[in-house]
């Protein structure tokens, strides 16, 4: 009877140390799978991330913060980077509006040294200028990078100095949430301008503009420019590619300005109706986008193409126009010289004609 006894107790030691060991199994593996695999539709997706510190290293010492003094009175600041040095000197790429209506800019680098800068060139429209100084003072240039291979949820972050020097060289990392975005800005004139951007979530505050955008490998692939502020809206900030701002540094560095073209007309958007009926024009209520033509200048490039007053612009090449600003962005992909097909509406009737583009001085 005690080896019967004995005997049960023994199964029931054996069946309550074998579950106890399937718990601790079953539990384990939960707790791996958890950590390490989400189940998405039958598919495993490996969840990796070991920080980007090693890529902030890269970029670091290469980020500046940049002051602009007006009449000799500090006004503000913003950030930048070295993209490039020679024997002499060393250059920054930075926002335009950063250095914008500056009598004197200094430079402030990551060992707390400061230098004053000399603006070499920039461009209100791309928003992007150069500064050069003193090579001596350049820490590390920056890796430039690529957006070809850019996708919709990449890893990014941002380096710059939000409200100041007390916050110099902040990191903030988010992901790529948009690319190629049209966004509308004001320029010269009330909503004038298309910048087309990358859309990111990282937080770009005042003083980040002017900063780099920069790639898990430490890459940089944009310039941070302006974000969207609002009470209903969180995180949405954008970048300037850094193709775009590449395309132009020669010349910049060689002191010059970007030669934009004309059409050589005066217009307004087909939306704009108190200002139409006080030139006189009367559109039909089918035309629902494009810009209207005030007035043509007579010996441009626009005047010799027949192009006159009431005419509505819908498309250069195969781009379509919905407004002055849209119209803006696509004319200046072209150059001075080029002839353009440009589509319009004349009494309710489609025609084209070709336009020879010419310098526009003002700008």
């Amino acid at each position: 009877m005690r080896e019967k006894f004995i005997n049960i107790v023994f199964i029931v030691l054996i069946f309550l140390i074998g579950a106890g060991s399937m718990y601790v199994v079953n539990q384990t593996l939960l707790v791996e799978d958890k950590d390490t695999k989400v189940i998405t539709e039958n598919r495993n997706v490996s969840i990796t991330d070991n920080g980007i510190a090693e890529a902030v290293d890269k970029i670091y010492d290469a980020v500046v913060m940049i002051k602009n003094y007006q009449n000799n009175r500090y006004a503000g600041c913003g950030s930048g980077f070295v993209y490039k040095k020679d024997d002499k000197y060393g250059y920054i790429l930075t926002n335009y509006h950063v250095i914008e209506n500056a009598n004197k800019i200094t430079v402030v680098f990551s060992n707390e040294e400061e230098v004053e800068g000399k603006v070499l060139g920039g461009d209100v429209y791309l928003d992007v200028a150069v500064v050069r100084v003193p090579v001596a003072s350049v820490l590390k240039v920056a890796e430039i990078g690529s957006t070809e291979e850019l996708r919709l949820g990449d890893t990014i972050f941002a380096v710059g100095s939000p409200v100041g020097i007390e916050y110099y060289n902040t990191i903030t990392r988010g992901t790529v949430s948009g690319i190629d975005r049209k966004i509308t800005v004001s320029v010269k004139s009330t909503d004038d301008w298309v910048m087309k951007a990358i859309q990111v979530d990282a937080a770009i505050n005042p003083g980040n503009s002017g900063g780099p955008l920069v790639n898990s490998n430490g890459e940089v692939i944009g310039i941070n420019s302006m974000k969207l502020v609002d009470s209903s809206i969180e995180g949405m900030g954008f970048s300037i590619k850094i193709e775009d701002a590449m395309n132009y540094v020669s010349v910049f560095e060689s002191e010059k300005s970007i030669e934009r073209p004309l059409l050589g007309i005066t217009l307004t958007n087909v939306t704009e109706t108190m200002l139409l009926y006080r030139y006189g024009i009367t559109l039909s209520d089918d035309i629902e986008y494009g810009v209207v033509v005030i007035s043509v200048v007579e010996d441009s490039g626009a005047g010799k193409s027949g192009l006159k007053k009431g005419d509505v612009i819908t498309k250069i090449g195969d781009e379509k126009i919905t407004n002055q600003a849209y119209l803006k962005y696509v004319l200046y992909d072209y150059k001075v010289g080029d002839t353009v097909d440009l589509t319009y509406i004349r009494d309710g009737k489609e025609k084209t004609t070709k336009v020879t583009l010419t310098k526009n001085d003002e700008e």
